[in-house]
């Protein structure tokens, strides 16, 4: 469940303005009558209570998300905004956990889905709820910094293919000096020290005939970049050769910078076989830990992108990979597997009558319940719960005086969503063929709600 801050938000500042009435008006029936217009002047919600399931919680068909009560008029003009906010902001996260969980704990996840998002206003939504559902980062280069800004998403990336193409040679860097990491030295003429690198590495007989020749327009972006940034030198390797250039030309301006001090991130892999070639770099890593001493470069960064989705990530599992970090974009923020969530909002009290109701008090820790299955007569089961957990707090009292439950801060919703999905049976959350979580409603509620659909609903008469 995701979107509670938004939905609060709204209510908070919820008021029309004097444009947006004017238009109201212009639109309407000309008999429409003055006093609703005054009455458009004064709406606000301060006779709203809302009631919510925490943000960040695992939830299942059936179970209420929020109760909001009010004037039926009020309320009722929240229906729309509400399940727009609550709607996109689920799918989202729940999208974003699917992957986590195919991806496992260990592997970092960055959000690369701007370009593709549903305009900028679901980009910035989607980076957020990405992060609540389990994601590490948004990248940074050229894509969702203002969600880093707004709600302190860390940011993660590297530069693009067009940087790298952007250079002809070396020649072009102009400053080429750069100071060590502890600022005792400068290392004059960094472009000549990588240079350097690059053929010690192309003579290791260890890699035997794997480097040779590589593009120097690739080296003199890798170069220039690790200038720039000589603490996140994370290097895209795939604009022309994978194995015969980018990932020769990253080891030797890597190697630089470890004569500076400064340990680099590693390679990203935008296309191809990443199985494959995730393999054979980690190799090189290895053999050039052992060729030159460095200890722990053969453990170096890979980050793979390239349109991945739930799928590309199990098959690379069952492959075998190396990759260590994962871009998701498009089938991640476009929830591309289910386009939309069915979230309804509907009337359930009117007047104090009920017209359906789907809460009742809580159950108490050890007291035997009749559990059955809301619409299925012969699904039943006695139950004493361990464990009792009120789910709908209260998150705006309106003018009700009642105690307000904390909106709690981002990383904080976030850690939730992650103990939770934890809490989850393995068979609960697997891909293929999950077994269905029960939901169950007590004897009481089961009696309650076929005794108000036998009422309300209409009898045929047989001619």
């Amino acid at each position: 469940f995701a979107g509670l801050e938004e939905c609060i938000k709204l209510i908070a500042n919820f008021k029309l303005t004097e444009e947006e009435i004017s238009f109201i008006c212009e639109t309407l029936p000309g008999s429409c009558e003055e006093g609703f217009v005054k009455y458009l002047r004064n709406i606000d919600c301060s006779d709203v209570e809302v009631y919510a399931i925490s943000e960040g919680t695992v939830v299942f068909p059936k179970v209420p998300l929020l109760r909001v009560e009010g004037p039926v008029a009020v309320v009722q003009l929240l229906e729309t905004p509400v399940l727009n906010l609550v709607n996109f902001a689920s799918l989202v996260a729940t999208n974003a956990a699917r992957h986590r969980l195919v991806a496992g704990k260990s592997k970092m996840l960055l959000e690369f889905g701007l370009r593709r998002a549903q305009g900028p206003d679901g980009a910035i939504s989607a980076s957020k709820y990405c992060y609540v559902g389990g994601f590490d980062a948004t990248r940074w280069f050229s894509n969702n910094v203002a969600a880093g800004r707004l709600f302190g998403i860390p940011l993660r990336g590297t530069h693009s293919h067009a940087f790298v193409s952007s250079f002809m040679s070396p020649d072009e860097i102009l400053e080429r000096s750069l100071h060590r990491s502890d600022g005792s030295s400068t290392c004059e003429d960094f472009v000549s020290l990588v240079q350097s690198w690059l053929s010690k590495i192309q003579w290791a007989k260890a890699l035997g005939n794997t480097v040779g020749e590589t593009n120097q327009s690739e080296l003199a972006a890798f170069t220039s970049y690790a200038l720039a940034f000589p603490n996140n030198f994370l290097a895209l390797v795939d604009t022309y050769d994978v194995m015969r250039s980018g990932v020769p030309n990253f080891c030797a301006v890597a190697l630089a910078l470890n004569d500076l001090g400064y340990k680099s991130v590693g390679i990203r892999l935008d296309s191809g076989d990443l199985a494959y070639l995730s393999g054979e770099a980690r190799k090189i890593f290895q053999i050039i830990e052992k060729e030159f001493g460095l200890l722990g470069f053969g453990k170096t960064s890979i980050t793979a992108s390239n349109d991945l989705n739930e799928e590309t990530l199990d098959a690379l599992n069952k492959q075998g990979h190396e990759v260590d970090c994962y871009g998701i974009g498009t089938y991640l923020v476009t929830c591309y597997a289910q386009a939309a969530l069915g979230c309804v909002f509907k009337l359930v009290e009117i007047n104090n009558q009920p017209r359906i109701k789907l809460s009742e008090d809580v159950s108490k820790v050890g007291e035997r319940i009749l559990c059955r299955h809301p619409f299925n007569e012969s699904k039943r089961a006695y139950v004493v719960p361990q464990r009792v957990e009120e789910l709908l707090k209260c998150y705006w009292p309106g003018k009700s005086g009642k105690v307000r439950e904390e909106l709690p801060a981002l990383k904080d919703i976030r850690d939730h969503c992650i103990k939770q999905l934890e809490q989850m049976r393995p068979d609960h959350m697997r891909r293929l063929n999950p077994t269905p979580y029960k939901v169950s409603v007590s004897a009481k509620l089961y009696d309650f709600i076929h005794f108000l659909w036998l009422n309300e609903a209409p009898v045929g008469e047989l001619q």
